[in-house]
C-alpha cells in the first residue's frame, strides 16, 4: 500500500491528475508497490521492458553507460511522475539505465496490463502522446537551453526546477528551501552539461551573492527571486 504522502504525490501529478477518474482507477487498481533502496537498479540499458513505473517516493536516476563503464546522469524522475512507457508501449529494450535515488517507492504496471488498458481505454493512447509530447518539448527546451544560456543561468534554472519537486522548508527560517534530493557536485554537472570545477565555481558564486548556502545536508535555497532573475537575464539577453 502507497502511504497517504505517496497516494498525494501520485494523485497530483500533473498528467496524472490529467486523466479521466476511471482511467486513474483502472491504473490504480492494477498497479503493484515496490519499495527500493538507494542504488537499486529497476532496469538496465537493453533490459526487456516488463513494467510501466511511476515514481510515489524519492526519485529515479535516468542514466548512460559507456563502453569504459563511466555512467552519466541526465535526469532524476521526481514523484508524481511516470517513465518507461514508450518501451513497453513499442516492446523494445530499455535505451537508458534506472536507479533508485535514495530511498524509493515506485508504482509497476505488468506489460500485458499496460496493453489490455489500451484497449479498455481509447483514452489511454491521447494520454500517452500527451506524456510525450511534453518529455519532447522538455528535451528540446534543454537543448535550447545548453545552446542559449550561460552556465550561471543554467544552474539557476536547475535550482528551481529542484527546489519545486524537493523543497522543504527550513525550520530557522521559513522563506529558505532545503532541497531534499542529495546530489553531488559531478552528477549535478552532468545535468548541466559542464564540469564539476566550473558547477563549483558557480556555486561559490551564487553563495556569495546569498542566493544560496551549500550546508552538509544539501543546498539551501536562500532567495528564489534571485535565481529567477538570473534566469530572466539571461534568457532577455539571449533573446
Amino acid at each position: 500500500m502507497l502511504t497517504p504522502a505517496e497516494r498525494e504525490a501520485i494523485n497530483t501529478g500533473p498528467w496524472f491528475n490529467s486523466l479521466s477518474p476511471s482511467l486513474r482507477h483502472d491504473i490504480l487498481r492494477q498497479t503493484t508497490v515496490k519499495r527500493l533502496r538507494d542504488g537499486a537498479l529497476i532496469y538496465a540499458r537493453g533490459d526487456e521492458p516488463h513494467r510501466w513505473y511511476a515514481c510515489a517516493q524519492g526519485a529515479v536516476r535516468m542514466s548512460s553507460t559507456s563502453l569504459s563503464g563511466r555512467q552519466t546522469t541526465l535526469a532524476y524522475v521526481e514523484p508524481g511522475a511516470w517513465f518507461g512507457a514508450m518501451s513497453v508501449f513499442l516492446d523494445e529494450p530499455r535505451t537508458r539505465d534506472a536507479h533508485a535515488h535514495g530511498d524509493t517507492t515506485l508504482l509497476c504496471l505488468d506489460k500485458d496490463r499496460f496493453h489490455a488498458l489500451l484497449t479498455a481505454h481509447t483514452g489511454f493512447y491521447d494520454a500517452l502522446l500527451r506524456l510525450q509530447a511534453r518529455r519532447i518539448r522538455q528535451t528540446y527546451s534543454l537543448v535550447e537551453d545548453l545552446n542559449t544560456l550561460p552556465l550561471r543561468a543554467r544552474l539557476a534554472k536547475q535550482l528551481l526546477h529542484l527546489s519545486r519537486s524537493y523543497g522543504t522548508h527550513t525550520l530557522d527560517d521559513p522563506r529558505e528551501l532545503r532541497i531534499g534530493l542529495q546530489l553531488v557536485q559531478e552528477e549535478l554537472a552532468q545535468l548541466l552539461g559542464a564540469s564539476r570545477q566550473r558547477v563549483n565555481q558557480e556555486l561559490k558564486r551564487m553563495e556569495r551573492d546569498h542566493c544560496i548556502r551549500v550546508d552538509p545536508q544539501g543546498l539551501v535555497i536562500r532567495d528564489l527571486a534571485a535565481l529567477q532573475s538570473i534566469v530572466r537575464e539571461a534568457s532577455l539577453a539571449g533573446a
